[in-house]
C-alpha cells in the first residue's frame, strides 16, 4: 500500500511540474483538482510533499473548491445519524452500526455498499444482525485499502464491533458469527422506553413516513376496489377485492394519505340490452309499480337463456343497447331500476363486512372517452388496425390497447383509460391503486404504460400499482363453487361463517358452565357475526394476495393457529387479566396510566420478548406501505400474540410484585393488537 501511495504522489507531483497550479492544467482549477485534494485530505496518514501540500492550500482556496462543498448536501445519501424521535427498531440499529462502520472504516462510505441491519431469523442468535463484513471486505481488499492487521471478513466484524460504543443507546450483545455476521440485542432500556410510549399515547407509534393526522396529505391516493357487476350478485370472487381493497385504504389513510375509495361497478356494455328487453317482459307495469328483484343471479340467468334461445330477444336486446347509449329515456330508467337495486344488494354485503366504498361506475367515464382518444390521436399515438379499430401499442407488449371496437364501441380499455386520467386530472391523485384479480395484470401494466406515454404521469412524482390477487379454491383444487357446481354467493359464505361460529359459541358456553367466560344467549348472535365476518377477513388477508388457497371453515374457524379467532381469544385472555387486577386486587390500569407513576419493566426474557414484539410495528407498517400486502401486518400481529401468551405462562401477573408493570404491559399488547385489528 505504501508503495502504490508514493507512486501515486509522484505523479501528481510530476504533473503539477508540467501544468503549475493544476494536475490537469486547466485554469481555472476543476472540479478534478477538487476531487484529487478531497482524496488526499481524507488519507490523514499520508505525509504530503510540500509542493502537493501547496496545491492542497490553493484548491482549498478555489471557487471550484467552494462551490463543490456548498453542494456536497444535495450529494450525500441521507444522514445515517441514529434519530431517538423515530420508532424504527430496524433504521436505529442500522444508524448504530453505519456510525461504527463509518469511523472504523472511512473509505466505507465511497464503495457503494448499503449499510443496512436485519431482523434475525432465529431470535435465539440475537435481535438485528449486520451482513456488510463480508462485501465490504471484498471491496477494501480490492481497493488495496484494508486496514493493518485485517485480514478476513470476521476481522472486519470484529472491528465494526470495537467501533460501536458501548454507551450507545440501542443496541449491545454484539458478537461475529459464521463468516462475519454480526448478532445483536436491543437494550432493554431501549425497548421498554419505546413500550411505555405506547401506554402514554394510547396507540402504537407510527413510523416516520407518516403524516400526522392534522398536517394532512396532498398527495392524494385513489383505490379502485370491490367493483361487482349490476344485475349479478356478489359471489366469492368479488371476495378477495373487497377485502384487500378496504384493509389497504385503511392502511394508507393510518398513515395520514387522503384515500378517494372507488367502486368502479360493471353499469355499462351489451349485457343490458338483454337484461333492459327482460325486464320489460316480466315486469310490463314498472313504470308504476317498482319491481322487486330480489334474486339477481336468477334474473341473470333467465335474461341470458332468453337472449341465448330466442333470436328475435336477441334482436330487440342488441337494439336496446345502441337506444341506451343514446340516451333513449325508457331504456334509462330501466337501467337505473337495475342499477338501484343492484344497489341496495351490494349494500347489504358491505354493511356486514364495514366496508366503505363510493360507487363510480363505467358508465360514468362514457362521455370522457372521445376526447382521450382525440388526444392520443393529436400526439399521432393512435394506429388504425385492420377494420377501423383506434388503438395504442406501448413498449414490451406485442397486442394493443383497443381504444375503440371497428364497429365504434367502447370497451375496457377505453374506460380504463378515461378513468385514469380523469382519477390524475379530476381527483389529483399522485398514487393510483388497482385491485382484481391476477389475470388482469398485463392488460393494468399497458394501461400504465399508455398513460406514460401520452405524458399524464412521471415515475418521479407518481405510484401506479396494481395488485393482483390469486383464486379462492374448494378442497379439490378448483374455484371455490357450491356442490351443485354453482359460483358462491358471498352472502351465503358469510351465512355459513355466522352459522358455524354460532354453534361453536354455544358449544363453548355448554362446556364453560359456572366457569365465566361464556357469552349470553342474546348476544351470541352478534358476536358470532363480528368473529364470522372477522374470520373470513383474516383468513384471506393473512396470506400474500397473490396466491391461491383453499377455502375451509373448519381452518378458518379454528381457535389454535393463525386465525382470527385465536387471534380474538388472545386479545380477550389479556383484557380479562387486566379485568381481574381491577376486581380482585384493585389495581386499575387506567388509574396507574393517569397517575404516570408505574412504568413497563422488562426484566424477565418473556416480558423482554414482548416488548421486542411490540417495537416491530413501526417497521412493520412501514414495510406494508411498500408493497401494500396486509399479510405483514396479520404475521406482526400472529406473533405479537404468541409472545404474549408465552409472557402470561411464564410470567405470573396477577398477585405478582411485578403486577403494575405487566398489567400495563398487558394494555400496551391489546392497545397494538386493537389497531392491527382495525387496519386488517
Amino acid at each position: 500500500n505504501a508503495k502504490k501511495i508514493d507512486k501515486a504522489l509522484d505523479k501528481i507531483a510530476a504533473a503539477l511540474e508540467v501544468h503549475g497550479v493544476s494536475v490537469v492544467g486547466t485554469e481555472p482549477l476543476s472540479l478534478a483538482d477538487v476531487a484529487i485534494t478531497v482524496t488526499l485530505l481524507v488519507s490523514s496518514n499520508v505525509e504530503l510533499p510540500p509542493s502537493i501540500q501547496t496545491y492542497v492550500e490553493i484548491t482549498q482556496n478555489s471557487s471550484a473548491y467552494q462551490q463543490t462543498k456548498s453542494l456536497v448536501s444535495t450529494l450525500l445519501p441521507p444522514s445515517t445519524s441514529y434519530d431517538p424521535s423515530n420508532p424504527s427498531l430496524l433504521q436505529a440499529a442500522s444508524a448504530i452500526f453505519a456510525g461504527a462502520i463509518f469511523s472504523t472504516f472511512p473509505m466505507a462510505q465511497s464503495l457503494g455498499i448499503e449499510i443496512k441491519a436485519f431482523k434475525c431469523k432465529d431470535i435465539k442468535h440475537g435481535d438485528y444482525q449486520c451482513n456488510v463484513a463480508m462485501p465490504l471486505f471484498q471491496k477494501l481488499k480490492g481497493a488495496g485499502a484494508l486496514p493493518d492487521g485485517v485480514n478476513t471478513p470476521q476481522q472486519v466484524a470484529q472491528a465494526i464491533i470495537n467501533g460501536v460504543d458501548e454507551k450507545n443507546p440501542v443496541l449491545c450483545e454484539l458478537t461475529v458469527n459464521g463468516p462475519g455476521f454480526i448478532m445483536s440485542r436491543i437494550k432493554e432500556d431501549y425497548l421498554a422506553r419505546g413500550v411505555n410510549e405506547i401506554i402514554q399515547r394510547g396507540a402504537p407509534v407510527k413510523p416516520k413516513c407518516c403524516t400526522d393526522d392534522d398536517e394532512g396529505d396532498e398527495s392524494g391516493v385513489v383505490v379502485d376496489f370491490s367493483s361487482p357487476n349490476i344485475a349479478k350478485e356478489m359471489h366469492v370472487g368479488h371476495l378477495r377485492s373487497t377485502i384487500i381493497g378496504e384493509a389497504v385504504c385503511r392502511i394508507l389513510e393510518y398513515s395520514g394519505k387522503t384515500v378517494e375509495r372507488v367502486n368502479h361497478v360493471g353499469d355499462w356494455g351489451t349485457q343490458f340490452g338483454m337484461l333492459i328487453q327482460y325486464l320489460k317482459e316480466e315486469y310490463p307495469n314498472f313504470h308504476e309499480d317498482i319491481p322487486n328483484i330480489t334474486d339477481l343471479t336468477a334474473f341473470y340467468k333467465n335474461a341470458k337463456s332468453r337472449f341465448d334461445e330466442s333470436a328475435e330477444f336477441k334482436k330487440i336486446s342488441q337494439l336496446n343497447v345502441v337506444k341506451l347509449q343514446a340516451g333513449d329515456e325508457e331504456c334509462r330508467k330501466i337501467w337505473q331500476v337495475l342499477c338501484d337495486v343492484s344497489r341496495l344488494e351490494f349494500e347489504k354485503v358491505y354493511a356486514r363486512l364495514d366496508i366503505s366504498v363510493k360507487e363510480c361506475g363505467e358508465s360514468f367515464y362514457n362521455d370522457k372517452i372521445a376526447p382521450v382518444i382525440d388526444e392520443f390521436a393529436g400526439r399521432d399515438m393512435i394506429s388504425v388496425e385492420e377494420g377501423g379499430a383506434k388503438c395504442v401499442f406501448v413498449p414490451n407488449f406485442k397486442i394493443p390497447l383497443m381504444l375503440q371496437k371497428s364497429d365504434g364501441g367502447y370497451g375496457y380499455d377505453s374506460t380504463d383509460m378515461a378513468a385514469i386520467k380523469y382519477r390524475l386530472n379530476e381527483l389529483k391523485a399522485r398514487h393510483i391503486v388497482y385491485i382484481t384479480d391476477f389475470t388482469q395484470g398485463d392488460h393494468f401494466q399497458m394501461v400504465f404504460a399508455a398513460a406514460k406515454k401520452i405524458g399524464w404521469v412521471d415515475d418521479d412524482s407518481h405510484r401506479l400499482d396494481h395488485i393482483g390477487f390469486g383464486t379462492v379454491q374448494g378442497e379439490d383444487g378448483k374455484r371455490f363453487k357450491t356442490r351443485s357446481g354453482d359460483t358462491v354467493r358471498l352472502v351465503d359464505l358469510l351465512d355459513e361463517a355466522v352459522s358455524r361460529m354460532e354453534a361453536s359459541l354455544r358449544e363453548r358456553n355448554s362446556g364453560s358452565e359456572g366457569k365465566g367466560g361464556t357469552v349470553s344467549e342474546d348476544e351470541i348472535h352478534k358476536t358470532a357475526c363480528a368473529m364470522g365476518y372477522g374470520a373470513v377477513k383474516y383468513f384471506d388477508l393473512r396470506r400474500n394476495p397473490t396466491s391461491n388457497y383453499i377455502f375451509s371453515y373448519d381452518r378458518m374457524l379454528d381457535t389454535k393457529g393463525n386465525t382470527a379467532i385465536y387471534l380474538l381469544y388472545a386479545h380477550a385472555r389479556l383484557e380479562s387479566i387486566i379485568s381481574k387486577g381491577k376486581a380482585d386486587f384493585g389495581v386499575d390500569v387506567d388509574a396507574l396510566i393517569s397517575d404516570g407513576k408505574s412504568k413497563i419493566a422488562l426484566s424477565h426474557k418473556s416480558e423482554r420478548n414482548l416488548g421486542l414484539h411490540l417495537e416491530f410495528f413501526a417497521d412493520t407498517i412501514e414495510e406494508t406501505l411498500n408493497d401494500l400486502f396486509p399479510y405483514h401486518i396479520c404475521d406482526f400481529v400472529y406473533a405479537l400474540s404468541i409472545a404474549a401468551s408465552e409472557f402470561v405462562t411464564q410470567c405470573k401477573v396477577l398477585g405478582s410484585p411485578e403486577m403494575e408493570s405487566r398489567l400495563l404491559l398487558c394494555r400496551a399488547t391489546a392497545i397494538t393488537m386493537r389497531q392491527c385489528f382495525d387496519l386488517l
